[in-house]
């Protein structure tokens, strides 16, 4: 065989393992560059060819910098806590430990199969007890800090804790909910009623550590608090929002319900300005700096409080428009809000509780979409309008959410489409606020609308009455200015068993941390792997799992715990005394290049840069942003099959009774048959074969029942009576089914009946779609590994087009790809397959492919165009086989360019090439742009208008000169016939035209 892949990828496999060729140290002066991947999760299925697109990507990016000489760290390894290995423990009682080190070994297999260069010896696992007892550590750090707005950063709580000794809480500028002081009243420690959260030193000095303790948990950067959190009853855990699709949980299409609990949370929303301002340092995918953007949601506007008749205190409300308070004309609260059950009288009171029951259902997120569906119900209370004295309708509406702002609305209909429309649902007032606005069919929502019927306000725009409005509101102490944001912090609680446990430890219900030397805090063996009966977390399942007498914590951290700060622990895997020592850190900085998927935006990359500012504030790492440029992968979507199943189990047997459903076999169609049935309803060509093939079917059921008189498919039945399934590609050729394939796979379809098309074949139908285990259309890298070699499968995935984009996979193109590597190695040998290389001077022809393909390969890796290069190397490749090119100074050279993509043939063809070092330590090829450059020019010579020869001419000579060299030339004097010429006309570089 000319090029055997198979044993040359095998061969440098192993001497890569052996040499452990990847691993990186330190080289202080020498210019480093981190490329990372976003690490798997190891799930059962393993990688498909959508999972290395990016991994590619990146190690040909590594491979590129270490040729141009810097010392490259390029790692791997798993996110290896999750819940899928949590359900499957549920399922069989395996522990979650098993089944994930399984996966870990058949990714590993997989991924050293494509020839990655990765630092092996720096893999880390997020379920490694070693690894997860630096999370738990970080975990420790935040708990013991709070946010000091004056410094603008985090600061260890031991400097509060001193401030409130000497001080109390006087001037101190912290990151605190709003209204924490009433968070303390509800649990049971009362400074009376008009206590406004501030203490003296005496206060502090004189409390007991259990209410010391309460009041540092508001300061605290993660904190217990009643939070409303997504709740899967059917998981029996919390699920964080980028969990939850369309109100049921991503995994397993369980219902999610809002429900207030105790959680733990960690306070990012301390963090929201500096991580809005810190998207503007980093060179990200602007999409993806636009999402966090509007996550964060920053807002400026005004707090503003409006009394509640006949009750005790106010309503609060956040308004990013308080120009518009004189157009109040009712309140709306969230269904949670905890003034609801307080204000709501008694004859509304079974509706209300009907219409919040009702909104648990649903999550944030849909509220948020249905814009169309307005629902809401009064509470039968009143406010107090703060400026005219008027009484305002307080409702209730799940449009209105509990965590954004304070949860209550100043509902403005003439300045706010949803608030006008729930006025309109309702038959609330619309007050016209704005001069010459038109409210019958939609709200005015510009801020340069002149105010009208606003007080001190009319006459001016929105944008001239903020400030005014506000000094107002401040004056009148009913409120003051205000900036929000929309961003939540973060539930850190998980109900589950397979995740970090929280290093915390309770006396009576005042939480303490382990201390650090006691670390990690290990999973402790259990009987099942679900919530106990009295619906604890399962570590409540634990026996003798306390901490010295003292209850632990039960729930365990999210999945993100872990993903948060792994870029760090790659710089120092293996450090037994701390996270990462602080010189590797400011060796190996920022990540220079991330690799990883767009759906982590409001996740993972989102807390990575959370945490990250936190440990620089607290002066652990020397940057505050953890990824320098990222570029986010496609998605490789996959061709599935379906098949088309007729339902006819509603058939009637005999007097009124259901026809048995196992004298009915699964029936499939044919699409052709199917699309027929669905344009020609129940009596075309489609639906009388149906009737034609089912005869059989009719004796069965006949021999069954004698009484059974009916047809097999009343046509009531029929129609639209179709559903589709997806079936395994590997049983599908060009669309053609493989029955005894499918009978084989699929045992409940041993007995079932195909009617097929007029060929006799079951047409599959086909749609483009996410490649999933789920719908059957998953191609393994495996196979084409096998088939194609490594190599291949690296060329063409950079070859399917740009890999931001998104693309189906398809291997037509697969061949086209495999024959350039073949072409490549067919320059270094000759027709037997003998090395045959040359150490001649290569031609000024050869010279130029060579560099111009330098030149365009490196312009492309600099701008990330990974496609492009594969098309210019087989330019390149082609130019040098019609040339017939075997030339050392030519051929080594184009090897070093395809090692990037290429490596396992690169080194092979290297070592052959005499060199015993490795291809990797070799400098990147330097362009030369002289070998572009023409010396002479073939100009060609016209006569009259009509060329006639051509001369060579050097490139710089002037227009004189051309013309003396035409001149003497032997052709003019043929053309001129002895006549002098009126004119020579030179055009440098293109034309020389003698007109005679």
């Amino acid at each position: 065989m000319e090029y055997d892949f198979r044993s040359i990828e095998g061969k440098w496999q192993e001497e890569w393992r052996k040499r452990n060729a990847y691993a990186v140290r330190e080289e202080p002066g020498k210019r480093k560059y981190y490329v990372l991947d976003m690490f798997p999760y190891p799930s059962g299925a393993g990688l498909h060819v959508g999972h290395p697109l990016g991994y590619i990507a990146s190690d040909i990016i590594a491979r590129y910098r270490r040729h141009q000489g810097f010392n490259v760290l390029h790692p791997m390894g798993y996110d290896s806590f999750g819940l899928p290995a949590e359900q499957y423990a549920i399922q069989t009682g395996q522990h979650p430990e098993k089944t994930t080190v399984q996966n870990i070994a058949r990714y590993r297999e997989q991924l050293d199969k494509i020839g990655f260069s990765f630092d092996w010896s720096r893999e880390v696992r997020t379920s490694d007890p070693q690894y997860y007892r630096w999370t738990q550590w970080i975990f420790s750090l935040i708990y013991e800090s709070w946010y000091n707005k004056d410094t603008d950063r985090a600061e260890p709580i031991h400097t509060l804790i001193a401030h409130f000794e000497a001080n109390g809480n006087y001037n101190v500028n912290a990151a605190v909910d709003d209204d924490w002081f009433r968070q303390m009243d509800r649990t049971g420690f009362v400074f009376g009623a008009d206590w406004d959260g501030t203490f003296s030193a005496t206060d502090w000095n004189s409390m007991s550590e259990e209410l010391q303790q309460r009041i540092l948990m508001q300061y605290r950067l993660t904190y217990l608090a009643d939070s409303m959190v997504n709740w899967c009853p059917a998981l029996g855990t919390v699920l964080a929002n980028d969990e939850v699709k369309d109100g049921v949980s991503e995994r397993g299409g369980h219902p999610v319900e809002q429900k207030l609990m105790r959680q733990w949370s960690m306070r990012i929303s301390a963090y929201a300005e500096r991580l809005l301002s810190g998207l503007e340092t980093i060179e990200w995918p602007e999409n993806i700096k636009e999402i966090q953007r509007n996550w964060i949601g920053r807002s400026e506007g005004a707090r503003v409080q409006f009394a509640i008749d006949g009750h005790p205190g106010y309503i609060e409300v956040f308004t990013t428009r308080p120009d518009t308070i004189f157009g109040v004309s009712f309140m709306t609260l969230a269904p949670e809000h905890e003034l609801v059950v307080r204000i709501t009288t008694p004859e509304y009171r079974e509706a209300v509780e009907k219409y919040i029951a009702a909104a648990k259902l649903k999550t944030e997120r849909d509220r948020q979409a249905e814009v169309k569906h307005v629902t809401g119900q009064f509470t039968g209370a009143f406010a107090i309008h703060p400026f005219t004295g008027e009484q305002i309708p307080v409702w209730i509406g799940e449009y209105v959410l509990a965590g954004y702002g304070t949860g209550a609305v100043m509902a403005v209909p003439a300045g706010d489409q949803r608030d006008f429309d729930f006025a309109r649902k309702f038959n609330l007032p619309v007050p016209a606020i704005f001069e010459g606005g038109d409210l019958s069919e939609k709200a005015e929502t510009s801020k340069d609308a002149v105010l009208t019927n606003s007080d001190f306000l009319n006459g001016l725009s929105g944008k001239q009455a903020m400030k005014k409005v506000i000094a107002e509101i401040e004056s009148r102490g009913i409120g003051e200015g205000k900036i929000n944001y929309r961003m939540r912090d973060a539930v850190f609680s998980r109900q589950r068993y397979w995740g970090e446990p929280i290093p915390v430890y309770f006396d009576g219900e005042v939480p303490h941390l382990v201390p650090d030397n006691e670390l990690p805090v290990t999973l402790p063996p259990v009987d099942k792997y679900l919530p106990t009966e009295d619906g604890e977390p399962p570590l409540a399942r634990a026996v003798s799992w306390d901490y010295n007498g003292k209850r632990r914590e039960y729930n365990t951290m999210p999945g993100w715990a872990g993903s948060s700060w792994y870029f760090l622990r790659y710089m120092d895997p293996n450090n037994p005394g701390e996270f990462a020592s602080r010189d590797k850190v400011e060796y190996w900085g920022q990540v220079d290049l991330y690799m990883g998927g767009a759906e982590h935006a409001t996740g993972h990359l989102l807390y990575s840069r959370f945490w990250t500012k936190v440990l620089f504030d607290l002066g652990y790492i020397g940057f505050d942003e953890p990824f320098k440029k990222m570029i986010n992968q496609g998605m490789i979507t996959g061709r599935s099959s379906k098949l088309y199943r007729l339902k006819v189990i509603t058939e009637l047997w005999g007097d009124g009774e259901v026809l048995p459903t196992d004298l009915v076999p699964t029936i499939f169609l044919s699409k052709e048959l199917h699309d027929n049935l669905e344009r020609e309803g129940n009596e075309g060509w489609a639906f009388q074969k149906i009737k034609n093939e089912l005869s059989s079917l009719t004796e069965r059921l006949i021999q069954a029942n004698p009484n059974y008189a009916g047809e097999v498919i009343p046509h009531q039945y029929l129609a639209g009576y179709t559903s589709s399934i997806n079936v395994d590609i590997a049983l599908v050729d060009n669309d053609v089914l493989d029955i005894e394939g499918l009978r084989a796979w699929r045992p409940e379809y041993k007995d079932s009946l195909f009617i097929r098309n007029d060929e006799e074949r079951i047409i599959c139908d086909w749609e483009i779609e996410k490649m999933s285990k789920s719908k059957f259309n998953v191609q393994t890298p495996d196979e084409l590994v096998e088939k194609f070699g490594a190599d291949t499968l690296r060329c063409y995935e950079m070859f399917l087009g740009p890999v931001e984009q998104s693309k189906p996979w398809d291997t037509n193109g697969i061949n086209g790809v495999h024959n350039f590597l073949r072409k490549f190695w067919r320059l270094f040998h000759d027709k037997s397959n003998a090395f045959a290389v040359s150490d001649d001077a290569p031609s000024k022809e050869e010279l130029k492919t060579l560099h111009k393909t330098i030149k365009k390969v490196t312009e492309d890796l600099n701008r990330y165009s990974w496609n492009t290069v594969v098309s210019t190397m087989m330019i390149g490749v082609n130019e040098l086989t019609d040339l017939q090119c075997n030339k050392r100074a030519v051929l080594e050279p184009m090897c070093v360019l395809l090692s990037p993509y290429a490596p396992h043939m690169a080194e092979e063809l290297w070592q052959k090439l005499g060199h015993p070092a490795s291809i990797t330590e070799v400098a990147w090829p330097a362009f030369d742009e002289a070998h572009l450059t023409e010396s002479s020019f073939d100009y060609p010579v016209s006569f009259n208008g009509k060329t006639r020869f051509f001369v060579s001419l050097p490139v710089d000579w002037n227009q004189e000169q051309v013309t003396a060299a035409v001149m003497e030339h032997e052709g003019t004097a043929k053309y001129l016939e002895g006549k002098a010429p009126k004119k020579v006309i030179v055009v440098p570089k293109r034309i020389v035209n003698v007109v005679v």
